[in-house]
């Protein structure tokens, strides 16, 4: 049996005197698709952060590939996009990618390769700050498939999407699992986690389901992944969830919101901790 692409024990995290979270504990099975799922505010870019190692206030144990979080040598193995565009304005699609292949070593090549797997190839010779949100994103996107990583780390990768775009891409993450690759893609919107292998739910911080899409809707005896997220904080609260909430799970928490970093990690995978 392989070993998990990641293993979390007891981590905890703290941000001023409050606690992001205070001993959660999973394992990322290696090759599939897992899906970090929850209301904005929940915690999940802190997650993530801890993840890739980027993250001030980490305690316990993470290990990423058989090795600690943030090791220099997870930094070619391990890509990570952020919310915002992590990529130069002033340069061409093209350019951003040369150069950043350059930074991490991706073999000749590897750039067009990477155009071409995010759909930006009509888009090569465009200055950065010429394109759409969208197409941004998969700038961003396009440099952390460089070299072909092993574990790839999506924050919110889909957010103001439009339908086909975002059916584009988990076509291309179902693509990239199925080649070997690890992904762990963060989502509030709670319809894609049918689109997942792997399921981890966050509310307030606490890691309230680690399942799989199948488990999640029979366990709760729903049809639909937003009524099963919804069953399970009702069950916990022992009452019924709040109807405003069933219309808009994201505002069931916003009482930790995530960190917004001032300076975005490299979008390959940042070298150290933001103090």
């Amino acid at each position: 049996m392989h070993e998990p692409a990641v293993v979390v024990d007891g981590l905890a995290v703290r941000r001023g005197r409050a606690a992001v979270f205070d001993g959660i504990g999973f394992r990322i099975p290696r090759g599939e698709v897992t899906g970090l799922l929850g209301p904005s505010g929940c915690g999940k870019t802190t997650l993530l952060r801890s993840i890739v190692g980027v993250q001030a206030g980490v305690r316990g144990r993470i290990e990423v590939l058989g090795s600690p979080a943030g090791s220099p040598a997870l930094r070619t193995r391990v890509a990570y996009a952020t919310q915002a565009a992590s990529v130069y304005d002033d340069l061409t699609v093209r350019q951003n990618l040369r150069f950043f292949a350059r930074v991490v070593g991706a073999p000749s090549g590897d750039a067009e390769r990477t155009i071409e797997l995010v759909g930006l190839t009509a888009q090569a010779d465009r200055r950065v700050d010429a394109l759409s949100g969208g197409q941004r994103g998969r700038v961003s996107l396009a440099v952390a498939l460089l070299g072909s990583p092993e574990l790839v780390v999506l924050d919110e990768p889909t957010v103001g999407l439009d339908p086909v775009l975002r059916a584009e891409l988990w076509t291309l993450f179902r693509r990239l699992a199925a080649d070997g690759a690890t992904l762990i893609v963060s989502s509030h919107v709670m319809d894609e986690a049918l689109r997942c292998d792997r399921l981890l739910l966050l509310r307030d911080g606490q890691l309230v389901a680690d399942t799989t899409p199948a488990d999640l809707l029979a366990s709760t005896g729903t049809t639909d992944p937003e009524a099963a997220f919804l069953a399970i904080i009702a069950s916990e609260h022992g009452s019924a969830a709040d109807p405003e909430q069933a219309q808009d799970p994201s505002r069931a928490s916003e009482a930790s919101q995530d960190p917004q970093p001032s300076r975005a990690p490299h979008p390959r995978h940042g070298a150290e901790a933001d103090a």
